[in-house]
């Protein structure tokens, strides 16, 4: 694989990460939640899934990092501070978003 390649892949891997992250902080299905049918009853469910997003997606910016590969582009600056912070807390996911960048609420939809 060429390094040019390589770089699109982990650009790719990072935007995935973060879609599957910002998915757990919108409260959407995931992937996680098929692999865990039988917990999406349980309140804490939703605080484990996106642990394991957040540390997802951490590991991909980490490997991203160890390449060389610019990926702060692909967040806001906020966003970015949230990352190289790695704690997740709740300011992350209160402001996580722009104001104006804040999905809509859909009323009954889940996709």
């Amino acid at each position: 694989m060429e390094e040019k390649e390589i770089h699109a892949y982990f650009e790719e891997r990072v935007i995935q990460a973060k879609t599957q992250f910002e998915r757990t902080v919108d409260c959407k299905h995931t992937e996680f939640d098929d692999l865990y049918p039988y917990m999406t009853e349980q309140p804490q469910f939703f605080w484990y899934k996106r642990y394991v997003a957040w540390q997802e997606l951490l590991t991909v910016v980490k490997i991203a990092e160890d390449m060389n590969m610019e990926w702060k582009s692909l967040f806001l600056d906020k966003q970015s501070s949230f990352i190289e912070g790695r704690v997740l807390d709740a300011k992350v996911l209160d402001d996580w978003y722009e104001e104006s960048e804040k999905p809509e609420k859909e009323s009954t939809k889940n996709e």
